[in-house]
């Protein structure tokens, strides 16, 4: 990331692709493999490194010192960005989802938010429902004392952070017949299609329900590069209830997935990127000979207790 200074740790780019034998897929002549987004960058893993890097340099060519964006209270996006803005020495809030939360203590997630230096800013859901109405964002520049700042859209999922994204699919070329990731709004799958091959397929499954998440990634396309792509499509059915829900069914597989490969499944988005291919490679959904390759894109936050001086 050309913006961030020496103290940041450097990408791992492009990242590993790891080949797993996994007899769920094997039995069906089928090969699975892990594009290990995770291992990006210690503090900005996966979509986020990719998305936020455009941003951020955005950000600092205009002279912005503030970066405000919003997110729920287990929000990836949230904890990147409040660790970028520790290494660019910028101020970040982040307007989180949920007034009922401001009482409560806070998550994992957001007690790294915080750590990092990042400023929350609690909102009942119907106001975070229209943030992006003028008149309500204003509003809430006003609440926060945020003056000018560089805003973030929810996710991270702009134009140029789907133009960020592309490099994933052009890594992937030749690694995969099927590209798979989860989705939250849709940015990731949007860039990941416009860099894949033409005879690749990117296949989204949504961890929100609601379906309404075609006509934001074709919007995303159409901004980001004049027209959606056709190479790609999603699975709604594996959102096990909307986001963040991880019910017993979901957290058994993830637990046996890791005692399969010894490898950590984070449960928002990678348990059901997961879940959502062993099902269909037993639903015959992948002809024989596929190669499917599953983006991993989050992992679990650490205690900020947890990490070292250097990274800080």
């Amino acid at each position: 990331m050309s913006t961030t200074p020496p103290t940041s740790p450097r990408p791992r780019l492009p990242s590993p692709l790891q080949e797993l034998r996994d007899d769920r897929f094997t039995r069906h002549g089928l090969t699975l493999a892990l594009k290990r987004d995770d291992l990006i960058h210690p503090d900005l893993p996966g979509n986020k490194y990719r998305k936020l890097s455009p941003n951020l340099a955005a950000a600092v060519a205009a002279g912005h010192e503030v970066l405000l964006t919003f997110g729920g209270a287990y929000s990836n996006h949230l904890r990147a960005t409040a660790a970028a803005g520790r290494f660019l020495g910028m101020e970040t809030i982040g307007v989180v989802r949920g007034d009922e939360l401001a009482e409560r203590p806070l998550n994992p997630s957001l007690t790294q938010c915080a750590a990092d230096g990042m400023r929350l800013h609690f909102v009942d859901r119907s106001t975070y429902r229209r943030k992006t109405d003028p008149e309500v964002l204003a509003a809430l520049l006003r609440a926060t004392g945020a003056g000018h700042p560089y805003v973030i859209p929810e996710g991270g999922s702009n134009s140029l952070a789907v133009q960020g994204c592309t490099a994933l699919g052009e890594e992937l070329r030749g690694h995969a017949h099927t590209a798979a990731v989860a989705c939250g709004t849709g940015g990731t799958l949007a860039g990941m299609a416009a860099g894949l091959a033409p005879d690749q397929r990117a296949l989204g499954i949504p961890v929100l329900k609601g379906g309404f998440l075609g006509p934001e990634i074709r919007a995303l396309q159409e901004r980001a590069f004049g027209a959606p792509t056709a190479n790609w499509h999603l699975d709604e059915r594996f959102h096990f209830g909307g986001y963040a829900r991880t019910p017993p069914e979901l957290t058994a597989f993830a637990n046996d997935f890791e005692d399969r490969h010894g490898l950590p499944v984070e449960r928002v988005y990678v348990a059901k990127l997961l879940y959502a291919l062993t099902a269909l490679s037993e639903e015959g959904a992948f002809a024989p000979g596929t190669q499917v390759t599953a983006v991993i894109t989050a992992t679990e936050p650490a205690p900020p207790a947890a990490q070292s001086s250097t990274s800080r």
